[in-house]
């Protein structure tokens, strides 16, 4: 056996005596399933092979997974707690899971656990004009929360590439971020409270609704980005803005290098300047879209930065005149400016498009999320070139460069397995020089199987001691999300 924590491998699960290990899923399996047949309807639990198959992963490239025993999909907290109980008794762990776009390993099965899928619970409890907030079951989608705030005059900023698929419950695990947080924030800057169940099947609440609030420690804090290994959440509440109405205008520059792309971001910093995303694009994003959607878009510059305001006129004017200024004082050949709201989205299209454009192709896609101080962006987007360079293999690049935070796509056939040991090895030198250059080893995707060893490297000892008695506090038999975030 491993000691819990001590694996360093980012692409697998700790190695464990499988003999011990499935004569123990077996009886506890056996008793789990009983528990869960007596207690929920009947159609809340899956055990039919092909059924449970699309449930045991996410999105993440060669992250392993196991097999569970089942997937229950409650419809409500008390439900959920009745699994979480259920799977206390007999020590079966419980993997929570959204919609499974995660891109971390985060939600993958463990041999013999339970995975509890939220999908269900999808209702829009509250929308509150007053108080602005929201109160959502974990299951309702990023975008469908949008419209229906959109319809009472409020906005819900947080917007992932994945809106319009991923859950609120997962933006939470994971603190997802999006392109308009370089201005707006992240999920975590919107939660004001949650309904949980703990490790031992209880339904807690903590966090307010008021604006403001210091009794005690911010447990819903704590629980913001902790991956399900704290606690299954069951409830959501979250701050809402008034509605934008002065219309977006988007500025694209077009350049020849991505060290100059990282350079024009920094100006753009320096210069006071927050517009409300500020996103980079490369030429083989680009190449991907078009093939995809014959979408016409430019390929001849090596990348695309796209900055957007969404200030009212006559600031939206200045403020994209000065970001042009900014992209062409840092080497920008050409820079455009939209002149409607049709052509300020369209060029957004492009990049909500990138990732499934890639994916499309059929390759590979193993996805970096590194994070970086923004001085620090022209220097890692070049290590990227060249890690890529070293190794003979294909990496595109996405980025919200506004806030540093590069998605570093590694692209290899499938089945080459000379072409994934390269892959992998890039994957782990992209970390290492995030860390080197005082950066993360993810900005909003969440640490789960892929991102271990490196979390390991950036933090302090002394962090990670304080991380693991807090998991051992709230979890002590270590049944919710096993062996993800810190192992």
């Amino acid at each position: 056996m491993v000691e819990p924590g001590t694996d360093d491998r980012p692409f697998g699960l700790a190695d464990v005596d499988e003999g011990f290990a499935m004569a123990v899923a077996d009886d506890a399996g056996r008793a789990v399933l009983a528990d869960l047949a007596a207690g929920l309807p009947a159609d809340r639990v899956l055990t039919d092979p092909d059924t449970v198959r699309p449930y045991v992963h996410d999105e993440a490239e060669w992250a392993e997974h196991g097999s569970p025993v089942a997937v229950v999909r409650p419809r409500s907290t008390a439900e959920v707690a009745a699994v979480v109980r259920a799977c206390a008794r007999h020590w079966v762990a419980v993997v929570p899971r959204g919609a499974g776009t995660g891109l971390s390993g985060g939600a993958n099965a463990v041999d013999g656990c339970v995975v509890l899928s939220l999908e269900r619970m999808r209702d829009i409890l509250e929308i509150n004009p007053e108080e602005r907030l929201a109160v959502v079951q974990p299951g309702v989608v990023n975008d469908d929360l949008r419209a229906a705030c959109a319809e009472r005059g409020l906005w819900y900023p947080p917007d992932p590439a994945s809106a319009p698929w991923a859950t609120i419950g997962g933006n939470v695990a994971t603190n997802a971020g999006g392109l308009c947080c370089v201005k707006y924030g992240v999920t975590g800057d919107y939660v004001l409270a949650l309904e949980i169940v703990t490790a031992a099947g209880e339904i807690v609440r903590v966090g307010r609704r008021t604006a403001k609030g210091v009794a005690g420690y911010d447990l819903a804090a704590l629980l913001v980005g902790s991956e399900g290994t704290l606690a299954v959440i069951t409830e959501i509440t979250v701050k809402l803005r008034p509605a934008r109405t002065a219309p977006p205008r988007t500025v694209v520059g077009f350049f020849d290098t991505l060290a100059d792309c990282g350079a024009a971001v920094a100006a753009v910093t320096a210069a006071g300047l927050q517009p409300a995303a500020l996103e980079l694009i490369d030429r083989h994003c680009l190449h991907a879209v078009n093939e995809w959607k014959h979408a016409g878009l430019p390929e001849d510059a090596a990348a695309l930065l796209l900055a957007q305001t969404d200030l009212a006129e006559p600031a939206a004017g200045a403020e994209a005149d000065a970001i042009r200024a900014a992209f062409e004082a840092n080497g920008a050949r050409d820079v455009m400016v939209s002149t409607d709201l049709v052509e300020a989205e369209a060029l957004f299209d492009a990049r909500r498009l990138s990732y499934p454009a890639l994916e499309q192709r059929g390759d590979a896609v193993l996805t970096e999320d590194v994070c970086l101080p923004r001085g620090k962006l022209a220097e890692m987007l070049g290590r990227v070139d060249a890690i890529g360079e070293r190794h003979g293999i294909l990496i595109a690049n996405l980025a919200h460069a506004g806030d540093g935070n590069l998605h570093p796509l590694i692209i290899v056939p499938h089945g080459d397995d000379a072409a994934r040991a390269h892959a992998q090895a890039a994957f782990d030198e992209i970390v290492s020089s995030a860390i080197e250059l005082g950066g993360t080893v993810t900005g909003e995707h969440g640490v789960g199987l892929l991102k271990r060893a490196g979390m390991r490297r950036e933090l302090d000892p002394g962090s990670l001691a304080l991380q693991r008695a807090i998991k051992a506090a709230l979890d002590p038999n270590d049944i919710l999300n096993p062996g993800k975030v810190i192992g």
